[in-house]
């Protein structure tokens, strides 16, 4: 029996808000910690001004933000905005995944991805960069947990497999394929980019792994990001995750310049691609289950 067939939709989804909350508060130190190799563990959340240890009570999560009136209780400092804002957007798209899947036994694992894709969006903004962590890491938990969770519920676990590797393959592999015929053409063409391959360093060679690996205007880290992503929702939902997150970006990037007035400005493109999964994630696709 599926322990969650207890709940009702609407009770589902306020129990699915809590726990998102609850891991909306984690993944602000994920989000804060992970880029700079710090231990998620240890030491206890400190405000970054006093050094004064959070305590239980003041890290309650969007309560203790409205209690302390946003500002630190050791030294009045105020408290960034984002922290509650990360604990309220987790706990919205993880209410409004229990709503969409119900008591499916792949409602759990959905909200995983979720909030690994969060972390990645904010992570990304603020560095530029896209954790191996979550990346590869996610990437390898869901070739196993997916397949085992679907074969749990009923599917065939080699069908599930194959949904599997396929939709992690098709994504890393499409978003590596453009990067790397862009490079090759770039080159044929001449052109010049400002950060590719290097002031004073010359192209890469076929021998050197930077040349399948290294491509001007796109990081690797967004095609680990999507091989990921595709071996959570499948061949068909990664296609759709493509096609979303260029929408997105083409949309972000425009308003990113028109809000530094600036064309030429380069911004990362993980949040495009992880609001494009979310998208295909809420929204009903026939392929997102094998059958």
């Amino acid at each position: 029996m599926n322990p969650f067939e207890i709940f009702s939709p609407g009770a589902l989804a306020a129990v699915a808000f809590v726990f998102g909350l609850i891991i909306g508060s984690f993944l602000n130190v994920v989000i804060h910690r992970l880029p700079l190799g710090e231990s998620l563990v240890k030491p206890r959340s400190r405000c970054p001004h006093c050094q004064h240890a959070i305590s239980a009570l003041e890290n309650i999560p969007v309560i203790s933000y409205l209690w302390l009136r946003g500002r630190c209780r050791g030294c009045a400092a105020p408290i960034s905005l984002r922290y509650p804002a990360i604990e309220l957007l987790t706990a919205c798209v993880f209410a409004a995944i229990a709503l969409r899947y119900g008591a499916d036994p792949m409602t759990p694992l959905w909200c995983v991805f979720a909030a690994a894709l969060i972390a990645v969006s904010v992570i990304d903004i603020d560095h530029r960069i896209i954790p191996d962590e979550i990346s590869l890491g996610g990437l390898v938990v869901a070739v196993v947990a997916v397949p085992a969770v679907q074969a749990y519920a009923g599917e065939s676990f080699g069908v599930a497999v194959m949904w599997s590797l396929s939709g992690a393959c098709l994504g890393g592999g499409l978003l590596w394929l453009v990067g790397f015929v862009h490079a090759r053409v770039a080159v044929a063409m001449g052109r010049e980019f400002e950060h590719w391959p290097g002031e004073g360093e010359s192209l890469p060679t076929p021998s050197s792994l930077d040349y399948w690996v290294w491509f001007p205007g796109l990081g690797f880290g967004d095609v680990k990001l999507l091989a990921m992503i595709g071996a959570v929702i499948g061949p068909i939902g990664v296609l759709e995750t493509i096609l979303a997150s260029s929408l997105v970006g083409l949309l972000g990037g425009l308003i990113w310049a028109a809000t530094i007035r600036s064309w030429s400005t380069p911004f990362g493109f993980g949040p495009a691609i992880a609001v494009g999964a979310l998208l295909v994630l809420l929204v009903p696709h026939p392929g997102m289950i094998p059958s």
